[in-house]
């Protein structure tokens, strides 16, 4: 576990297989003011990482961001019952074997709204993300929306293919297949609301953190939008 702002912490999860190619899993976590605890895209539930967070409070909202985070949701769910569990449309038509409180659909929640902002990514029947601000620590957290992989982190006939994707680092974009599929307008007015946020940090589920000044990671990954 990192602490990367005073009630903002990533936990790095298992690597899994996805067509082929290993993702790297992360866990974003939020300490609200109440004392309860926020997860974006939970990893597996180590028993290390469950005594470290009832050092931290009680874990209150598990929110998978999109249709592709929510491997390790079940096991969370069954440890923390008292839960809220938040997922997209998309999420929730997938999974029916989950029971989910409420969608998240960019509406403000007054759960986290005084910490954490919102915002629907959609405009792709294939893809669509919330994303979310933490205003205190002035950082974005996105899942698949960013990927941003470290070059050295696939093998020889995996990286040319990583490359033309658009996800290695330092220049991680929303992956090819995805960015072909979307209705620009509907994606511009959703990268309209990110950008107005300024984050100075971006936590991404897949690749290196980025800190960053006047939106200038932002405006080349979303470079496909102009």
């Amino acid at each position: 576990m990192e602490q990367l702002a005073g009630n903002l912490w990533v936990v790095d999860g298992e690597t899994v297989s996805f067509h082929g190619f290993p993702y790297t899993t992360r866990m974003t976590l939020v300490q609200l003011a109440d004392g309860t605890l926020w997860v974006h895209s939970p990893v597996t539930l180590t028993r290390a990482l469950r005594y470290r967070l009832s050092s931290l409070g009680p874990v209150a909202h598990l929110v998978a961001p999109n249709h592709l985070h929510h491997l390790f949701l079940p096991e969370w769910i069954e440890a923390y019952p008292e839960a809220t569990v938040y997922g997209t449309r998309q999420v929730i038509e997938k999974r029916p074997d989950i029971h989910f409180d409420e969608v998240l659909d960019g509406r403000h929640r007054e759960s986290w709204r005084q910490e954490i902002d919102e915002v629907l990514f959609t405009g792709s029947r294939l893809m669509e993300e919330a994303v979310f601000f933490h205003r205190p620590s002035e950082t974005l957290i996105v899942a698949d929306l960013i990927e941003n992989f470290p070059p050295g982190h696939f093998n020889w006939w995996q990286k040319p293919i990583a490359r033309l994707a658009g996800v290695l680092a330092p220049h991680g974009k929303t992956p090819l297949d995805w960015r072909l599929s979307f209705n620009r307008q509907q994606a511009r007015a959703g990268l309209a609301k990110i950008k107005a946020w300024t984050p100075r940090q971006i936590v991404m589920a897949h690749g290196e953190v980025v800190r960053e000044k006047d939106n200038r990671f932002l405006n080349e990954s979303f470079d496909w939008l102009q």
